[in-house]
């Protein structure tokens, strides 16, 4: 009761405040083709098409506009002889200045201001080499997505083409693939799946280690993407981090029902502009677990994450910079107090689980500009992924009397622990040859670093059988050149060449990627695209013993090759106004070398990754095949006029074939998903400086695939057996979710900006079944429902400290 008495007084007095009607505006504008700070560019601010100030940039490319209201502007960045530039939806509030850079793209043709807005559109990606089915994460645009739970992932979860229907993860899954084969990249390099509770073999979890507070916009690319990116097959999440800012030091503290987080930022060398962000985040589940709010388990997960950069301008245009991310969690999982059966999406039937993971990756990034055509880019980082766990098998009979379980006997299961580490180094130079044609080549090396050990308990013949015992380093090597050739101002061609090798068992690939945009009218363009793509296999599936008595008669599946995928994308894209577009995408995939048991059955690798268990097939082989096919829609709004729409949409098809040489569906088959979100924002207060925010998702996609199970085969089976022959052939009922967020923002004195909200997952009370869970031979199985209604509040607050005697550029 203190506490919210605490609370209420706090932000009594904060109501209370006078409010501050005027921040900053300033940036840095770059030469996209070379990095080169460019002087004399023309920067304006609009607030409904009236000017409201302006500046020119000085000899390293910064601007400064002073006194700007308190509200959404517009920027417009012109500069003879390239591509006008047009920043949107800019907010500013009373807490933070912003510091908005801008790249430049060069015209085709030169010394002529050619206005084209942006040169890059609302939503178009930041990757000059990507051509379609790609778009740019804004990180200000997709905090509005209610039930998104401020996680990169299940905010990607509402584009076309990205299937978001499983409640207790936030696995991305594109157009019918497998979450596992999605690469995530953080600042040019590769990194381990960025999620808490994160199992091997997959690129998902519960909970993302990613804090929008440190992000910047970024990319996200589902198919056909160009030669840079490697080892993936269905996408690429490639993620950047913001610098701080380089005047003024600035702090957030925000608190929740998940736990309470940290934010600063600011400079750590005014003169030379170096500076750092960084935000710490800790996490509890027991005031919701306490509140009786259904969170899927009754256990109490705890996690913690950190984020953080280091940016150090150096002269000539240089570059500087250190980043990090890392996160720990852990959760015991037990049903052994259990009274009665209780519905629990995350723990195993009779098992008690001491689950713990980490994950952490630091990394330094240089960039030198060569000559006013070239520039450099070298990326060094480090990382490392573990997963310990412990099994207790649970022995119960039920009470007559009571009807209430009553523990017999525990005994150990299973233990295991995984290290995966990764030394990375990644490399490219970009030439500007003229005004047409730029050239990009690059390498990217891996030295993989792995340690795993796995044993369970075979309880028919009580004998310990070891799965995994493996210590051992591998290099995967990835080459690539890329070429952009600007034909004209309509037209621009992508191609590129991508190899992949991988020293374990000498698998490598050579992947051509090609594709063509032809912007046939201002707001109409056309384009279509395809490649060849591969990916290693889940590290861990190379190095299962073939023997689990006998671990030095070798491993079961050293020599996978990598599955293999060719794409083939066509892309009709409008904007109807500056602010409203409309993408279509049509797409075809085809996927072989798909490891399949050596064995008639209907197992396929390309079923795997999407859940809490990880996967011991028999002897694989890579001869399984896939095939993916789907329509995808995007209508969008943009944020303007203080609100937003999107709708987005795929139809699709999703199949694989296994080594009893049928057709199944794969896991990931829904046929269809259907995304409907808003936000309006309303201004509010004597000056209009508050704003108050209603919002809300629609979510509705075809059920679950699942197997029924073969009671006969389980009855003698230590694990449930399904029918083989029915593979994911049953679908349950339609998936159904309504979020709605309610966030109310107010301007204080002494630059101070406070905010609370409350994001309403599944308002509706939805049941949606997530699996079955099988009892025993008697019993019918039981369905096993996601998360209910789950509602997330927060308070952030926040503050800057006034600078005195600072530069003005």
């Amino acid at each position: 009761m203190k506490k919210v008495l605490l609370l209420t007084l706090l932000l009594y007095s904060c109501f209370s405040f006078a409010q501050q009607a005027t921040q900053t505006l300033r940036g840095r504008v770059i030469d996209r083709e070379n990095t080169m700070p460019l002087m004399g560019v023309n920067v304006a601010a609009f607030l409904n098409g009236k000017l409201l100030g302006g500046a020119q940039t000085d000899e390293n490319g910064y601007y400064r506009i002073d006194q700007l209201p308190i509200a959404r502007i517009e920027l417009t960045v012109s500069y003879l002889g390239y591509k006008k530039s047009t920043i949107p939806n800019i907010q500013l509030t009373s807490a933070k200045e912003m510091v908005t850079n801008v790249e430049l793209e060069p015209a085709v043709q030169e010394m002529k201001e050619v206005e084209v807005t942006g040169g890059k559109r609302k939503g178009e990606a930041l990757n000059e080499m990507t051509t379609l089915s790609a778009r740019a994460f804004s990180v200000d645009e997709a905090a509005r997505y209610a039930g998104s739970r401020n996680d990169p992932a299940r905010m990607a979860s509402n584009f076309a083409g990205v299937s978001g229907t499983d409640d207790s993860r936030n696995d991305i899954v594109v157009r019918g693939n497998s979450p596992f084969v999605v690469q995530w990249r953080l600042e040019n390099v590769n990194i381990p799946n960025p999620s808490h509770f994160a199992i091997a073999g997959t690129t998902g979890g519960p909970v993302g280690m990613l804090n929008n507070r440190v992000l910047s916009n970024s990319d996200f690319l589902s198919g056909a993407f160009p030669a840079e990116y490697g080892n993936a097959l269905a996408g690429v999440f490639d993620v950047r981090f913001k610098n701080g800012n380089d005047e003024k030091h600035e702090f957030g503290v925000e608190f929740g029902l998940m736990g309470a987080q940290a934010f600063a930022e600011g400079p750590l060398n005014k003169k030379t502009k170096a500076s750092y962000v960084v935000n710490y985040r800790y996490a509890t589940l027991d005031l919701l677990v306490k509140a009786g709010i259904d969170i899927g388990t009754k256990a109490i997960p705890k996690y913690q994450d950190l984020q953080f950069k280091l940016n150090f301008p150096l002269k000539n245009g240089a570059n500087l910079s250190f980043f990090g991310l890392g996160g720990y969690s852990l959760v015991n999982l037990m049903t052994s107090t259990d009274k009665k059966p209780e519905r629990d999406i995350y723990a195993s039937k009779d098992i008690d689980e001491f689950l713990r993971t980490g994950m952490g990756v630091v990394g330094i990034n240089y960039t030198r500009p060569i000559n006013e055509k070239c520039y450099s880019h070298i990326t060094f980082a480090a990382s490392a992924q573990s997963l310990r766990n412990h099994f207790v098998r649970i022995v119960r009979h039920v009470d007559p009397v009571s009807g209430d379980y009553v523990v017999d006997n525990t005994y150990d299961k299973m233990f295991f622990n995984f290290m995966e580490a990764k030394f990375s180094a990644n490399f490219y130079r970009n030439y500007k040859l003229n005004n047409r044609h730029i050239v990009r080549f690059g390498m990217n090396t891996e030295l993989n670093v792995y340690r795993y050990s796995d044993s369970i308990l075979n309880e028919q013949t009580n004998i310990w059988e070891k799965r995994l015992s493996y210590k051992g380093a591998h290099f995967v090597f990835q080459p690539y050149v890329q070429w952009r050739w600007s034909i004209s101002e309509k037209v621009t061609l992508n191609a590129g060449l991508h190899g992949q090798l991988f020293t374990l068992n000498k698998s490598w690939s050579l992947e051509p990627r090609l594709a063509v945009k032809y912007q046939f009218k201002r707001n109409q363009s056309v384009a279509l695209g395809t490649g060849l793509h591969s990916q290693l296999q889940p590290a861990y599936l190379y190095f299962q013993n073939d023997n689990v008595l006998h671990p030095e008669y070798g491993l079961r599946n050293k020599n996978l090759d990598f599955s293999r995928s060719f794409h083939l994308v066509g892309a009709y894209d409008i904007f109807f106004k500056q602010d409203i577009r409309m993408k279509v995408e049509a797409y075809f995939q085809y996927l072989w070398g798909v490891p399949i048991d050596k064995s008639p059955s209907s197992y396929s690798v390309i079923n795997e990754g999407a859940s809490f268990d990880r996967f011991f097939p028999g002897k694989l082989e890579n001869k399984g095949l896939g095939r993916n096919v789907g329509l995808e829609v995007t209508l969008e709004k943009f944020f303007t006029h203080n609100w937003f729409l999107m709708f987005s949409g795929s139809v699709y098809d999703s199949k694989f074939k296994a080594s009893d040489g049928l057709w199944y569906n794969t896991s990931y088959n829904g046929n269809y998903i259907v995304n409907i979100l808003g936000t309006k924002e309303f201004k509010w207060g004597k000056k209009r400086l508050n704003t108050i925010g209603i919002g809300g998702k629609l979510t509705v996609g075809g059920g679950q695939r699942y197997t029924p199970y073969d009671t006969l085969l389980s009855k003698y089976s230590e694990d449930p057996v399904v029918q083989d022959k029915e593979r994911n052939k049953y679908q349950f009922k339609p998936y159904f979710r309504f979020d709605v967020k309610l966030n109310y923002m107010w301007n204080g004195k002494k630059h101070v900006t406070q905010e609370v909200g409350i994001d309403l997952v599944n308002i509706t009370f939805q049941k949606n079944i997530l699996r079955l869970q099988y009892v025993d031979a008697q019993a019918q199985p039981r369905e096993v429902y996601q998360l209910g209604f789950l509602p997330l509040f927060y308070y952030r607050i926040d503050f800057s400290f006034k600078q005195k005697n600072r530069d003005r550029h």
